[in-house]
């Protein structure tokens, strides 16, 4: 039970610090184009992990290498790319609620490609419960919702993209440190990343990063969410299961919105407070803290 609650601990710090990025993200997006910080985040997570960890370990096989190589493509350039283009075609709005949907698809992906981790009646409860939250989160009252097919698939495929990611890091077992094989990760991430400069209408200007609020943006996306959260994240899965660690990315918009209050000045209102409430009570109801009915399936966590 301790080492349950030391898990849930890392998913809680790990979500609180992606939840911010939004916020962090926004302030770049005045100087960089969004494939322009991309690239220089998962440049700076490499530089960081590899100044962590120097040591070089020999390849564990051509089976280890791809399973990074989908990790990667999965986890960061596939995810980003399809959501940052999602974005130019449809709302923000349908975007933060589609992408929330991702541990639901992980349920199901899990459900499809592992032995452990069946779906349950209590996931799709509390995916209801919170995704009713995060609409009141992400619309505020204002929500219009305004269907746009090429947006909108584009912004599932980057909750899909998420889910194979979880799934994933379940698959691989190595023999070295964690630190380690999130910096392996990260060098496909960034291999990957790298041709979309090519596609990048907006030219580079390094002068940019001489500013305080660029680099320290930068720092905080690189060492910080991508280098600690990633390895944190590493353990939640092995800890947790890829079903119960993805159930606390629907806390991503609440914590969006404390962060936009903060940092943005936003305005705090009580719709967004329900909303908030509701997102809780669904990431309890999917992670089983709260029981929604009296019967229940055994071992509907999936846990290891």
């Amino acid at each position: 039970m301790k080492k349950q609650q030391f898990y849930i601990l890392l998913a809680l710090i790990t979500i609180f610090f992606w939840g911010t990025t939004f916020v962090s993200t926004k302030v770049l997006l005045e100087s960089l184009s969004p494939v322009q910080i991309m690239v220089l985040r998962y440049l700076i997570a490499y530089a960081g992990l590899l100044l962590i960890y120097p040591r070089i370990h020999p390849s564990e096989g051509w089976r280890m290498e791809l399973l990074c190589l989908g990790a990667a493509l999965c986890g960061s350039t596939l995810y980003f790319l399809a959501e940052n283009f999602a974005l130019s075609f449809t709302q923000a709005s349908n975007v933060s609620l589609l992408v929330s949907a991702a541990p639901i698809l992980t349920a199901l992906v899990a459900h499809l490609f592992t032995r452990d981790e069946k779906f349950s009646r209590s996931q799709l409860l509390g995916f209801l419960c919170a995704m009713c939250g995060i609409f009141l989160v992400v619309g505020n009252g204002h929500f219009i919702l305004k269907l746009s097919p090429a947006g909108d698939l584009l912004a599932v495929g980057a909750a899909l993209s998420w889910a194979f990611y979880t799934v994933l890091l379940r698959k691989i077992h190595t023999r070295y440190p964690p630190v380690h094989l999130t910096r392996r990760i990260f060098f496909y991430s960034t291999l990957t990343m790298l041709p979309c400069l090519a596609a990048d209408p907006r030219p580079f200007e390094p002068t940019v990063l001489r500013e305080p609020v660029v680099w320290g943006n930068l720092l905080f996306l690189g060492l910080v969410a991508s280098s600690l959260c990633y390895v944190l994240w590493y353990h939640v899965v092995r800890g947790l299961g890829a079903v119960r660690a993805n159930n606390f990315v629907y806390l991503n918009p609440m914590v969006t919105m404390i962060a936009s209050v903060i940092v943005l000045r936003e305005r705090i209102t009580i719709l967004m407070l329900l909303g908030a409430a509701l997102i809780l009570a669904g990431v309890m109801i999917a992670d089983g803290t709260v029981r929604p009915g009296p019967q229940l399936e055994e071992n509907e966590h999936g846990q290891e």
